[in-house]
């Protein structure tokens, strides 16, 4: 299975096997089989774009702009990857592209609420099911681990989002970002080390708080 599709529960793969047919009939001029594509996914595009831009308005912009292209875009879709994987590639390059026009990278703050139709609901973005030891973590750590990403700086924290939440590849996210292979394991693992200075102090209280 590709690596873009660690960041994809068990539900969502098996839900891609209904995809392919979709897809074909889509292909075949069906429109009425693209609305249902968009029906299913969309939810999982937006909340993606959320992860980015931290407004409703402009992650409503994403998910237009999104399925709009891949309508557009509908025959390059080569199949060598699951439709979602490819919808939230689509999405991942329209929000950075919208983040470089606005010059905003901050936008990404993980540690704020996400504002809803006026009320301010508390980010939970954070999907670490692809690993069985990080499913009994618990929600104070979860938490801990939101604000951690929170604090590094844009280019490590993107980088970090790509590859240890959504499970891009590192090829995907030098042609996303548009810099070498190199480049982005170089500033993966910055990140990385960035993260574990972070919550080593975190680790070191709470097992002095077991004692």
């Amino acid at each position: 299975m590709e690596k873009a599709e660690k960041g994809l529960n068990s539900s969502e793969r098996d839900g891609e096997d209904r995809d392919t047919p979709l897809v074909e009939r889509a292909l075949a001029g069906d429109f009425a089989a693209f609305e249902q594509l968009v029906k299913k996914h969309q939810a999982r595009v937006f909340y993606h774009a959320m992860k980015f831009l931290n407004r409703q308005e402009d992650a409503e912009d994403i998910l237009q702009e999104t399925f709009l292209h891949a309508f557009k875009g509908l025959s390059s879709f080569r199949g060598d990857a699951l439709f979602l994987t490819w919808l939230l590639k689509i999405a991942t390059n329209n929000c950075l592209m919208r983040l470089r026009k606005n010059k905003k990278m901050d936008l990404i703050s993980l540690d704020k609420p996400v504002e809803i139709n006026g009320s301010e609901l508390p980010r939970e973005i954070m999907d670490w099911s692809q690993n069985p030891s990080d499913q009994r973590m618990e929600s104070e750590t979860r938490e801990y681990l939101d604000k951690a990403i929170a604090r590094l700086p844009e280019d490590k924290r993107i980088v970090l989002l790509l590859k240890d939440v959504e499970g891009f590849s590192n090829q995907e996210i030098s042609q996303t970002l548009g810099m070498s292979v190199a480049a982005v394991k170089s500033r993966l693992h910055r990140a990385r080390l960035a993260m574990r200075d972070l919550l080593s102090h975190y680790f070191e209280e709470r097992e002095i708080n077991k004692k």
